[in-house]
């Protein structure tokens, strides 16, 4: 065992007080989460009709400062939407960073369009505004169809950054940019339920973002998604699509379109609901961790990754920064054999099978990071 990762696993063992095995992000539940399931059972109200689906929207939409809020049943679900409200069709392209979790290209996949991959920046792994705007300086052309690139012909339909472990990207200059050359930005905000820029909540800087609460965010559902907007036209079709265009009749099943069974359960909502009551709460408590680490890193080889400026992160996932993928891969198997649970950051989508055709830049940034970038467990501790 190396003497720097046994530190560092009695360190995180005396952070959360325990000898027994540390997960990644466990979900927490203190407040009302029984009492509101237990009601929405009683109500026979659990599936996608109910009071609890709109209280989480309209909770979710308060604390974000979106003017609009539909749930869904996964994040990706709210992405792919999300992407076909903004225009991604079939045989467009959708401008993304191949440094995140693969729901981000999936999404993308499922309208039938393309990514095109650009770099990341190594502050706030999320897209490097310099290599976007290189990109779309060099390989694009403007025509009365939109954005068209050089080297495919294809029309560039939206570009998707995403809020790396709840790291508020440079959302301003990514929508300055995407402004500029007249694409849409969708925010993948899945990761950053608590995360601001500029005093600004991710999520609403673009055209229309989503977020996740699956298990492992810092609030859950058990699964589900939501869809933000301040577009009032962009909210009434997200509402209508992901309940399958289904027409308001007293009895008859009239849908004027394909539409998508995407609707979140107020079963899940009415846990979602209990989960917002105390999300202040966790962020709070997620911060001290994140703080402690920060302390006790300073001092160690390895980095302790931190909000960019003009961040407030919610610090979903820690992360650390080894130097090399040697030393990275040492230390997930001591710290994994310890019952301490880590994990590397993804790997890079533009190297997987499905992807690795799409056109890309040089990806410097990203394979570095793809190297080096380690999570560590940070779930909330309340009491």
């Amino acid at each position: 065992m190396n003497l720097i990762h046994q530190d560092i696993i009695n360190f995180i063992r005396k952070l959360y007080q325990t000898s027994e095995f540390i997960p990644l992000h466990a979900p927490t539940f203190v407040g009302n989460e029984k009492n509101y399931v237990l009601d929405c059972i009683d109500s026979t109200f659990v599936s996608s009709v109910g009071s609890y689906v709109t209280r989480f929207e309209q909770m979710i939409a308060d604390f974000t400062g979106a003017k609009y809020a539909i749930a869904t049943v996964n994040g990706t679900a709210a992405l792919h939407v999300a992407l076909k409200l903004v225009g991604v069709n079939l045989g467009d392209e959708v401008i993304t960073q191949p440094l995140t979790f693969i729901a981000t290209c999936n999404a993308i996949a499922y309208c039938g369009a393309k990514p095109i991959f650009v770099d990341v920046n190594r502050t706030t792994l999320g897209i490097c505004p310099l290599s976007l705007l290189n990109f779309l300086t060099e390989n694009t052309t403007q025509t009365e169809l939109g954005c068209i690139n050089k080297a495919t012909g294809k029309r560039i339909a939206a570009v998707l950054p995403m809020h790396t472990f709840g790291l508020p990207s440079q959302i301003d200059e990514i929508v300055k940019i995407c402004s500029q050359f007249n694409i849409p930005c969708v925010e993948d905000a899945a990761e950053s339920l608590g995360s601001f820029y500029q005093g600004q909540h991710t999520g609403t800087f673009g055209a229309i973002a989503t977020l996740s609460f699956n298990g492992n965010k810092t609030i859950t559902t058990g699964g589900g998604g939501m869809i933000i907007t301040n577009n009032e036209a962009l909210a009434i079709r997200a509402k209508h699509i992901t309940t399958t265009a289904k027409l308001p009749h007293k009895y008859e099943f009239v849908h004027d379109e394909i539409g998508y069974n995407y609707r979140l359960p107020n079963l899940n909502a009415a846990l979602g609901c209990a989960q917002m009551e105390v999300l202040p709460r966790l962020l709070a408590s997620k911060r001290v961790i994140a703080l402690a680490y920060a302390d006790f890193f300073k001092d160690s080889p390895y980095q302790f990754i931190t909000e960019p400026a003009q961040a407030h992160a919610n610090y979903w996932l820690n992360a650390i920064i080894l130097n090399d993928q040697r030393e990275r891969d040492a230390f997930l198997n001591d710290l994994n054999e310890a019952g301490v649970m880590s994990r590397p950051i993804w790997q890079l989508i533009s190297q997987l099978t499905m992807f690795e055709e799409c056109q890309s830049v040089e990806l410097t940034n990203a394979r570095w990071l793809a190297e080096r970038v380690v999570n560590i467990p940070s779930s909330a501790k309340l009491s």
